[in-house]
């Protein structure tokens, strides 16, 4: 289990110390891509997924992301959300460094997300814009 800890705050990898009851809070009414999502569905998708939470103080949830991994050739970083009163303090950059040096995530051949204002933080850790888009598709439900 991952544990990186940078002065008063640390990323812990599991769902352990995840207060869902926020989490849900965060994604269902503050997170531009999951308004009104389920808490139960919030809680399957971190469980089987490689979660991270950042704490402040090593006691208070501040915040949150998760990738979908085979571990092996791909990834999908998703449910990326910092509390609003924690944003501009290095909470980001430090999920964003601990992700990336995850023993789990080397080597992958292709590591996605979707981002609707984030990009200049994403292109720091190499990520960038699709180089065939013309390549992917997706299938939504509603």
């Amino acid at each position: 289990m991952t544990r990186v800890a940078e002065n008063k705050f640390t990323v812990i990898e599991g769902t352990e110390k995840l207060d869902f009851d926020l989490v849900h809070a965060w994604l269902s009414k503050d997170a531009y891509w999951s308004k009104g999502i389920s808490r139960e569905l919030v809680v399957k998708s971190f469980q089987n997924s490689l979660s991270f939470g950042v704490f402040h103080e090593e006691l208070r949830l501040v915040g949150i992301a998760r990738l979908v991994t085979d571990k092996a050739t791909f990834s999908y970083l998703g449910d990326v959300f910092i509390d609003p009163e924690f944003r501009g303090q290095g909470v980001g950059k430090l999920l964003m460094n601990t992700i990336s040096s995850h023993p789990d995530l080397q080597g992958l051949r292709r590591q996605m997300l979707a981002t609707h204002d984030a990009h200049d933080l994403y292109a720091k850790y190499g990520y960038a814009e699709l180089s065939r888009p013309d390549r992917l598709m997706e299938k939504l439900e509603s």
